[in-house]
């Protein structure tokens, strides 16, 4: 039943790569994995010594050379060399008349390391290095040895003959003090890190772990990289240096497990040489389950076999590969491979390391309904396919023309020079060999120019895949797109366009396949419009908090922003702190109800004003009018009509004029007003004072001594208004503060200071006022009006005492209607409080304004 089961999804998950892959092709490649391999898809290194001889070899030579069983990672090198000796030896023109062939380092190929330390123990160090099967130990052909670079270091140190490395670049090897007889094939990873941040910037990826070697390539790349993320905004989240030495590496084995398992790092990038210990490490962390998109170069492009298996298809590898042109006639080649001449297991194995391109027509995927796990071999023979070389199989491909060049310049210089005594195709100057070697520029079948001197490409291309591993050894690797280093920044990375799973939305009608999307991998979540960075103390830069934007800032279209934008005076920031909008215009208007009633109240107190002067005027004989010095009266009522009149210049939209006006007319006649009170209240009581009448004080009252003090005090105002207009003027302010949304426009008092000297001169008028009437207050008459003039001025203080904290906790037009509303209420006070009760005698009790009916009541 197990069986069954593991038979379905493997065929489902073939069905969907074949349907995923027609759509993308040539982009993607699919392949099938041997199980009886229980290691895995273990990288091997091999090591192959190019020979050249005169005349046709042996149609059963390599049966002999290779005579044991290749692991299948072995298989594609071993292919490559194949097909490019076959290739070389049909072109007319490359080594005429010669034989180019390979054999092996004996063992080598077989248990590399264990080879290579026995080999070279003191014990066993004079012992014989390599078998050439010509048994010639002093001939100076050439080795290809790879891709490991701890293999090729260790024949480079006991090995002193020209070796060509295959695998991927390594800086160290290119020190030729050190290694003066090893020289490289592959193209240096000059842009490697600039791509790989790209890849991270398209799908926005900021937090990122880096697993490396310790040792000085990881740590040149670790510099190299953290560079470029520092400068595009991308954040380390760990560094793991493992050990090469193993011992070292399981003491800390279980530390690096815990920083990858813990990690908020959803994506890993990983640098350094397989079959070392960061393989090891690898290998651990996808045994426990570590659902990582792991970010490396080709030479990971490994099968892992997993028991547990999830439908999550962007957990996996990601992989950089240099541009490399497909071979077009090594399909041929392998259509048409001879089993006789080569090793009859490689041809019946040649599935079990290759990636095939997914250019299975359409029609074909009907006939899926035939296909097994036990007839692959027979389905695929009747479909066409390319077989695609990974980049080390490639390196290995122009290694091998390489020395074929090089043979071949030594050749035409032993036929220039006849009287060398070496044999044609024999060579024993190792320096000589290796001199050309290294200088050896040629053109390979592909039309690519290889330079072995100069390995550093600045415009090398990257291929990028993704790569999936499926149980029963089905690997499946989709081309994402490509870098291109000397385009034009904004064109360096180039992501295919018709993969829409890369973003998300595959649907094969198959549920588990409906719901792709690009996993994130970010310390901290990103914050949105409206809302600002707050950086984490001792955290990196990516780590941050998210607090919304102050009063009036936005942050709209840039995720991230550190710092919100403030919108201009004339607009305001929406609820959401994500759009500036326009402010609204607001000043206290008569259009508006509150505008409207104040300016009402205005006019209707200013009205009663004037009709209780006329009343006054009508009856200015009656003794109630003048008992109180009527002229005194008048003039108060008409500084009331002003006081109440003063109000309408703060309604209204302000101008410079209004707001002059606006203070000055409100303390002028104010002062007037509480001035002339005093002046009442001074004449009552200098007339109480009167009951033995000298010359002196009967002299001051009939000059009328009293009501210069409504002048003096009026003439003080002045000089106070005054020297205000002149030092610090009110003006027009755009108040954008007080209400949210609106720019109200209002008076600035210009100085705070001089309003604040206008109104205590005002509040000491009327203290002194309400004072002396109150030391009146029990003069006795009928129609004395000192507590009138007490309450009055009572009433008064309590208003403008109110006032002073209500207006300073107020903005905008709010406290426009407080000042308006204290001028009304305090000239309201003064009008209600001393001409009301007298106007009730007049109007409503004309009887009891007569001295004489008193005079009557007391004869009788």
């Amino acid at each position: 039943m197990k069986k069954l089961c593991d038979f379905t999804l493997s065929f489902l998950l073939l069905k969907f790569s074949l349907i995923l892959c027609t759509s993308t092709e040539p982009s993607c490649f699919w392949r099938i994995q041997n199980n009886e391999d229980n290691n895995g898809d273990l990288r091997g290194d091999c090591g192959f010594v190019l020979l050249t001889h005169e005349g046709p070899i042996d149609e059963k030579f390599y049966n002999y050379v290779i005579n044991f069983r290749i692991p299948a990672r072995r298989y594609e090198y071993f292919l490559v060399m194949f097909f490019a000796t076959d290739e070389i030896n049909k072109n007319p023109y490359l080594l005429p008349n010669m034989s180019f062939v390979f054999s092996l380092i004996a063992g080598m190929c077989e248990d590399t390391l264990g080879f290579i330390d026995k080999r070279h123990s003191p014990q066993k160090y004079a012992s014989n290095f390599l078998n050439y099967n010509y048994g010639l130990r002093k001939r100076c052909d050439v080795v290809l040895t790879g891709p490991s670079q701890t293999i090729s270091v260790k024949l480079a140190i006991n090995y002193r003959r020209p070796k060509v490395f295959f695998g991927p670049f390594n800086p160290n090897l290119s020190d030729h003090d050190q290694f003066p007889c090893i020289y490289q094939v592959a193209t240096k990873d000059t842009h490697l890190p600039h791509g790989m941040v790209s890849l991270m910037l398209h799908f926005r990826w900021n937090w990122i772990g880096l697993v490396i070697s310790d040792n000085d390539q990881g740590i040149q790349f670790l510099s190299e990289l953290r560079e470029e993320m520092q400068r595009r905004g991308i954040c380390l989240a760990f560094v793991n240096m493992i050990p090469e030495t193993m011992q070292i590496y399981m003491t800390r084995a279980k530390i690096y497990d815990k920083q990858i398992m813990e990690s908020t790092a959803k994506v890993v990038v990983i640098y350094g040489e397989m079959n070392s210990t960061l393989e090891i490490s690898f290998r651990r962390w996808q045994d426990l389950g570590a659902q990582r998109i792991w970010i490396t170069t080709s030479q990971w492009d490994v099968i892992i076999n997993k028991k547990d298996f999830s439908l999550d298809f962007f957990h996996g590898t990601v992989t950089f590969a240099h541009h490399n042109d497909r071979i077009a006639k090594f399909r041929n080649f392998m259509q048409t491979i001879n089993t006789d001449k080569y090793p009859l297991d490689i041809s019946h194995t040649i599935l079990e390391w290759n990636y095939f391109n997914c250019s299975i027509s359409k029609n074909s995927i009907s006939k899926m309904d035939h296909f097994t796990l036990n007839n692959t071999l027979e389905w695929l023979a009747k479909h066409k396919f390319d077989m695609v070389l990974s980049e080390e199989g490639y390196n290995l491909y122009n290694a091998v023309y390489a020395v074929a060049h090089t043979y071949h310049e030594l050749i035409l210089q032993h036929v220039e020079s006849p009287e060398m005594a070496e044999p044609k195709g024999i060579f024993f100057d190792c320096q000589k060999v290796a001199s050309l070697l290294k200088t050896m520029v040629f053109t390979n079948p592909l039309g690519e120019l290889v330079n072995m001197k100069h390995r550093e490409n600045q415009c090398a291309e990257y291929d990028i895949y993704k790569i999936w591993n499926f149980p029963q050894g089905l690997g499946l690797k989709v081309k994402l797109g490509s870098y291109f280093p000397c385009f034009p920044y904004s064109q360096h990375l180039h992501m295919s366009e018709d993969l829409e799973w890369a973003t998300g939305g595959i649907s094969m009608g198959i549920p588990q396949f409906t719901s792709f999307s690009v996993p994130s991998s970010m310390c901290s979540v990103t914050c949105t419009a409206g809302l600002r960075k707050i950086h984490q103390k001792e955290t990196a830069d990516c780590c941050f908090d998210c607090a919304q934007c102050p009063e009036n800032e936005v942050s709209n279209e840039t995720a991230d922003m550190e710092k919100c934008v403030s919108c201009p005076d004339d607009k305001f920031a929406n609820i959401e702190k994500t759009h500036c909008l326009p402010r609204a215009v607001s000043f206290l208007a008569y259009e508006d109800p509150l505008g409207m009633a104040l300016g009402c109240m205005a006019l209707s107190f200013s009205a009663i004003t004037i009709l209780v002067l006329v009343t006054f005027v009508k009856y200015k004989d009656t003794p109630i009018v003048k008992a109180n010095n009527r002229i005194l009266s008048y003039i108060l009522l008409i500084a009331l009509v002003f006081c109440f009149l003063c109000s309408l210049l703060f309604i209204g939209h302000p101008n410079q004029i209004t707001c002059i006006l606006q203070q000055t007319t409100f303390g002028v006649f104010f002062t007037v007003a509480i001035s002339t009170v005093l002046a009442k209240t001074i004449t009552v009581v200098m007339a109480f004072k009167l009951t033995t009448p000298g010359k002196r004080m009967r002299g001051i009252m009939m000059t009328g001594a009293p009501k210069l003090v409504i002048p003096i005090c009026t003439l003080i105002q002045l000089v106070l208004c005054g020297i205000w207009l002149v030092t610090s003027p009110p003006f027009i302010e755009r108040d954008i503060k007080s209400e949210h949304g609106k720019i109200v426009i209002l008076c600035n008092k210009g100085s705070v200071i001089a309003f604040q000297v206008v109104l205590g001169y005002l509040g000491s008028l009327a203290l002194g006022s309400f004072i002396v009437a109150f030391l009146a207050r029990n003069l006795p008459d009928r129609f004395i009006e000192a507590k009138f003039l007490t309450f009055s001025m009572l009433v008064f203080c309590r208003v403008w005492i109110t006032f002073l904290p209500v207006y300073h906790s107020t903005r905008g037009t709010v406290m426009v209607v407080v000042e308006v509303f204290s001028i009304l209420a305090s000239s309201a006070s003064l009008l209600g409080c001393i001409f009301v009760p007298k106007c009730c005698v007049i109007l409503v009790r004309p009887d009891s304004n007569f001295i004489q009916k008193y005079k009557d009541k007391l004869l009788y």
